[in-house]
């Protein structure tokens, strides 16, 4: 992958892959959300996430302050989350369609 990397207290990340919020097009969450398939529904807090995620077996995994996982006991698939649902990118929301395939997906924002 090209670009400026940068190592900063034992995290790296793309220079460029946090553009200032109110970037429009280029921000966190580019018009994207995340969809239940078998119902339609638009995943719009945790709440709905957690109730989708159990439905299909998945069960919370330790506590941690700043993030929200989600583990299957047949599966070593862990799907992590930030603990503010506003800091929830679309690197997120692929992990949880990835983890749980043909139940969720990633789609463009209905026009407000």
């Amino acid at each position: 992958m090209s670009g400026v990397w940068v190592f900063e207290d034992g995290i790296v990340r793309r220079a460029d892959s946090d553009p200032p919020s109110g970037a429009g097009a280029g921000g966190s969450r580019p018009n994207k959300v995340l969809v239940h398939v078998p119902s339609g529904e638009v995943v719009t807090s945790y709440d709905v996430l957690e109730r989708r995620l159990r439905e299909l077996g998945w069960e919370r995994y330790l506590y941690d302050p700043c993030l929200l996982q989600f583990h299957q006991r047949s599966t070593v698939h862990l799907i992590t989350v930030p603990r503010d649902f506003a800091r929830l990118k679309l690197v997120h929301m692929y992990d949880v369609v990835v983890k749980t395939r043909n139940v969720f997906e990633v789609r463009d924002a209905a026009p407000a």
